[in-house]
């Protein structure tokens, strides 16, 4: 089965391009004031990059060494900074309480069952300061991505393992809304909706 540190090894950066939603996200961060950001699931680091520019404390985790080796290199050929953690998100975060302003994580926190998901929202919750951000994107059925074609196997309820394509082996769970805001009830959920990446996005505010 691959992983994401094959992934990254085999194709290098492969998402370079910033979501398309960051420039909104990042402005109502300025708006609010906010400085320090994480990037949770930074991969190779696209948002890192992103953000720092924007002239935030930016912070990225992820589980994969070689996505945090080309992250660093990018950041250096940009002459950009940020903190790099390799760590996987289903484990005890190594940030303290209340330690940041928002977290953005893009099409990342549903590459688990749903007992490490929920565990990963609860370190999310845990580390961001009351009224912080949280900007969280994840995959969605029937929404014409090629997702739909990966020949899906159901694993636990709404929870899939792709049989083949680029993501082959690795699980996917697909929210739906109820979930969403059961998963989420730490959080008043501002918006929930369609990302034009064909993913639904929440936009968020730590109760």
């Amino acid at each position: 089965m691959p992983d994401w540190n094959e992934i990254f090894s085999e194709k290098g950066k492969v998402f370079t391009e910033p979501h398309p939603e960051i420039e909104r996200i990042a402005n109502l961060l300025e708006k609010k004031g906010f400085k320090r950001v994480l990037d949770l699931g930074c991969g190779t680091g696209r948002h890192l990059i992103y953000l720092s520019k924007k002239g935030f404390e930016v912070y990225g985790l992820d589980a994969s060494p070689k996505a945090l080796e080309i992250a660093k290199e990018w950041l250096n050929e940009e002459n950009e900074k940020a903190e790099l953690q390799l760590h996987k998100m289903e484990h005890e975060f190594p940030y303290e309480n209340d330690f940041f302003d928002a977290i953005i994580s893009i099409q990342v926190i549903h590459h688990n069952l749903m007992n490490d998901i929920i565990y990963t929202v609860n370190e999310i919750e845990r580390i961001l300061k009351p009224s912080g951000v949280i900007y969280i994107t994840f995959p969605r059925l029937g929404g014409g991505s090629k997702i739909d074609e990966w020949e899906l196997k159901e694993i636990e309820t709404g929870t899939f393992i792709p049989q083949m394509g680029p993501e082959k082996g690795l699980p996917h769970h697909f929210f739906t809304i109820e979930e969403i805001n059961d998963v989420f009830s730490s959080f008043n959920l501002l918006e929930i909706y369609d990302d034009r990446t064909n993913h639904l996005a929440i936009l968020g505010v730590k109760k």
